[in-house]
């Protein structure tokens, strides 16, 4: 969505960079060149004029003369100003203190209202709640058997007394579906309601109405977040005529500019609230201001990366695995697997890779991230017996040809699988033993930790050298040993009666 305004505006700071000290002519034409990006992106002028007077003044400021690092400083304005224009400060869902919560989803038609409406409530009761969907949405064709398919995809119920196409009335339903949910004991209703391809007198009473009958602790007005600035006016319009308390934009991962993301919170004066990010049910987020300007100036998201990690990554599962560490034991091709799963849950592999700092500059690798890999290896796994995931190293040439088949994949895939598998079991032992590869610690690393490094060069420490009529140390194993080349009868035959065999043989 932002990445045309991040690539402008990364210039742009990339220009300030190395300057020990900014002139005004230098911030000038800094500010110009955010003016052009935001205008670029399709932010609604008075915002950009806001926007840009504010940044000016404060970049002339002492706070930048001072400032060690002015061109640090600057970003810092500006990440600061973005927050701002997107609404400071993330804004939750407001719950009743008695009864169940009533949500109001309202917007046009096509905006993505049914299928929000599944994620929201997907979200909620993944976070413990008993939400259930009333489909009050009785105009457009199949819209109330989109609910159910959705709802039943999301595992939440659906209160559906009329078939819609047409027929029913939806401020009946409306009032029904929270009377439904206080004798269900469910403790959030989620109301889809009817939009149109425009504004018109009909769905605004229509709207009025339903809101009137069930009066909701939040209206949420769904915008499609691709239209640019109609989503402004049709916010303005919606706004004037039904009211409602934030802002959800669908279509996030789109490619639009993402004018309306940076202007409805300025212009309409309601705060954004949540986002969808995809077509599945789990592409759905908290709007989170800053970590949105982050993501606008490349300076990443590890909170929002934390979190789905948290939420993809079973807290069992990963005592499980640390203890296996801990412990010793080896890291099978199951553990392997579990954990790719996990990290699929997390979403898309360039999705997740975007929300690390400083990875702006690598969108053209990001986009040809073939999210198709992990399947692959995935296929290939679940060929295999349950010996050989736990015990790789029987797959002799008959067997990986047999998982190549098994998979649809060729047997330089399974090998190279196995071989990226080994290295990833080495570095868990490694974390076992209490160290890295290539990290101080590591046992058995040259020149880290114990041993094996080169010596350095120089003489050596008194501590070191070896006690005034003491003997060094040989160079010969096996008088080291003991086992012969004495000083006194260099001659003499070792002792090599309590050796093995196969010792005995080798030095005599």
């Amino acid at each position: 969505m932002f990445a045309t305004l991040s690539d402008r505006l990364g210039v742009t700071f990339k220009g300030l960079r190395g300057k020990g000290r900014l002139s005004e002519s230098d911030i000038d034409a800094t500010v110009r060149e955010i003016r052009t990006a935001l205008l670029e992106a399709d932010v609604a002028l008075p915002v950009v004029q806001t926007f840009c007077a504010d940044v000016k003044v404060r970049a002339l400021s002492a706070e930048v003369s001072g400032a060690l690092n002015p061109a640090q400083q600057v970003i810092k304005i500006v990440n600061e100003e973005l927050i701002g224009i997107l609404g400071g400060e993330t804004r939750p869902l407001v719950f009743a203190k008695n009864g169940p919560t009533v949500i109001l989803l309202t917007g046009l038609q096509g905006a993505g209202k049914t299928t929000l409406a599944g994620k929201l409530a997907r979200h909620l009761a993944a976070q413990g709640h008993t939400p259930v969907l009333v489909a009050a949405d009785l105009q457009r064709p199949n819209a109330v058997d989109q609910l159910r398919v959705v709802g039943e995809r999301a595992g939440v119920p659906t209160f559906a007394p009329e078939p819609g196409n047409g027929v029913g009335d939806p401020v009946a339903v409306a009032r029904a579906g929270k009377q439904f949910a206080i004798d269900k004991l469910h403790d959030v209703v989620i109301v889809d309601s009817a939009g149109r391809l425009a504004i018109d007198s009909e769905l605004m009473a229509e709207l009025a109405s339903v809101r009137d009958a069930v009066q909701p602790e939040n209206v949420l007005f769904v915008v499609d977040a691709m239209i640019g600035q109609d989503a402004v006016n049709t916010a303005l319009e919606f706004e004037r005529q039904v009211g409602f308390d934030a802002v959800v934009l669908t279509k996030l991962d789109g490619d639009a500019r993402g004018g309306a993301a940076l202007s409805i919170v300025s212009v309409v004066g309601r705060p954004i609230m949540f986002g969808s990010t995809g077509e599945k049910l789990e592409d759905f987020e908290v709007f989170h201001p800053d970590r949105m300007a982050s993501r606008i100036l490349d300076m990443g998201d590890l909170m929002s990366l934390i979190e789905s990690a948290e939420r993809a990554f079973d807290a069992e599962s990963a005592e499980r695995l640390s203890q296996k560490v801990a412990d010793g034991e080896d890291f099978t091709l199951d553990d392997f697997l579990e954990q790719m799963q996990a990290v699929k849950k997390m979403g898309s592999i360039g999705k997740l890779m975007g929300m690390l700092p400083g990875m702006g500059e690598m969108k053209a690798q990001l986009d040809q991230v073939d999210e198709r890999e992990l399947d692959r290896v995935a296929a290939i796994i679940q060929s295999m017996t349950p010996a050989e995931r736990n015990d790789p190293k029987i797959l002799n040439g008959s067997r990986r040809a047999r998982i190549a088949a098994g998979s649809g994949s060729k047997v330089s895939d399974v090998n190279g699988l196995i071989e990226r598998f080994a290295q990833a079991q080495k570095m868990m032992k490694q974390m076992g033993k209490g160290g890295m590869p290539g990290m101080p610690g590591a046992p058995g690393m040259p020149g880290m930790g114990m041993g094996g490094g080169k010596k350095s060069k120089g003489k050596q420490p008194k501590s070191q050298k070896p006690a005034k009529g003491a003997k060094g140390r040989s160079g010969n194993p096996a008088k080291r040993a003991g086992l012969g080349g004495t000083d006194q009868d260099s001659s003499a035959p070792p002792d090599l009666g309590s050796l093995p065999p196969e010792l005995k043989k080798l030095l005599q």
